[in-house]
């Protein structure tokens, strides 16, 4: 490269200086920098403040010529040029001339722009927990191609081929504290998408999400797929369980497709319907329905069993349900998870 761009300097100059531009620019890939030095470099080499915007995580770097963070506000961009990946617009390169442009600014900045791109795709965004939501919905909407959704997915940094995993958020909480907490030393992003917080990872350890956090958790498939079944599983949260994995609930996933009306006119889901204004009457058949046990039920109540076996008693007369035989306890169940899908 150095010899042809000895006997074309004696051609043309601007010619020469174009090479030079792209080999300053090799050389800079060749030792991997990031953006930052990138954005330094370029500065130095056009003696001019550089700039490097990322549109999905919103990162800006502007550089001056001494190599220091270029100060606020920036004036206007003297000339810009839009970073490319897979044919999707990632970003913008540019620099802040204040004299007339040279007329190797434009060679500078489609190589800026170039070198740019391949840095975003090694490295991925900033590691942050969270992201952009028009990225996150991208990732995970039914409507998405694969290869837009491996774009997303690669800019918000998962690497191709990487298994991801959903999970649906409502919490009171920062998602950022969230994600941080149940995904720990691995790729997390997080973003709200309408009043349901989401949360992409590799990985999603239940037993770490904080307390008052109610979650579901897809399996780490398709993200579209994952999410749907995320979706599913937080509907099937309660006070008692929290978090839900899509993967524990088998066959009781099947409740979440009952069409709503046909739920409503079921006797058995109407009767919970009906009992469910006394507090005191849910917490029982609650605690009985998940333990299965009288006794489990009074050490969870913190009563005396025969309290416990009293309120079943009346309760089974107000559902017209045999609490205490398997059958009937099978039906409490089912009904008083159909009347929690409709309710939540």
């Amino acid at each position: 490269m150095e010899a042809l761009a000895v006997r074309l300097s004696g051609i043309d100059a601007q010619v020469e200086g174009a090479i030079r531009v792209v080999m300053f620019y090799d050389t800079l890939m060749r030792r991997r920098v990031d953006l930052p030095a990138l954005a330094r470099a370029s500065a130095g080499l056009a003696e001019c403040v550089a700039g490097i915007r990322l549109h999905g995580t919103g990162q800006t770097i502007r550089m001056a010529p001494d190599g220091r963070r270029a100060s606020d506000p920036p004036p206007a961009a003297s000339s810009t040029v839009p970073i490319i990946l897979d044919g999707e617009e990632i970003g913008t390169v540019w620099l802040e001339r204040t004299s007339p442009p040279s007329p190797l600014d434009e060679a500078l900045l489609d190589r800026l722009a170039i070198a740019a791109a391949a840095v975003a795709e090694r490295y991925g965004p900033a590691r942050t927990t969270m992201a952009d939501p028009a990225l996150v919905e991208l990732s995970i909407s039914a409507g998405t191609d694969e290869a837009a959704r491996a774009r997303a997915l690669r800019l918000l940094g998962f690497p191709a081929g990487l298994p991801v995993q959903v999970v649906a958020v409502r919490s009171g909480l920062p998602l950022d504290r969230i994600g941080s907490a149940v995904c720990p030393a691995r790729p997390v992003k997080a973003a709200l998408i309408g009043e349901v917080g989401v949360i992409l990872t590799t990985a999603a350890d239940p037993a770490l999400f904080p307390a008052g956090v109610r979650a579901g958790i897809g399996a780490a498939e398709s993200p579209d797929r994952s999410w749907q079944q995320a979706r599913t599983a937080l509907r099937f949260t309660t006070s008692g369980r929290p978090v839900v994995r899509y993967d524990d609930l088998g066959a009781l996933a099947l409740l979440a497709h009952v069409p709503l009306d046909c739920a409503r006119d079921n006797a058995d889901v109407a009767a919970i319907a009906r009992i469910a204004g006394a507090p005191e009457d849910l917490e029982t058949l609650t605690a009985y329905c998940e333990t299965g046990s009288l006794r489990r039920a009074a050490d969870l109540l913190h009563l005396h069993h025969s309290s416990v076996s009293r309120r079943l008693e009346l309760l089974g007369r107000a559902l017209d349900i045999e609490l205490t035989e398997p059958t009937g306890l099978m039906r409490a169940r089912l009904a008083l998870t159909m009347w929690r899908l409709l309710d939540g």
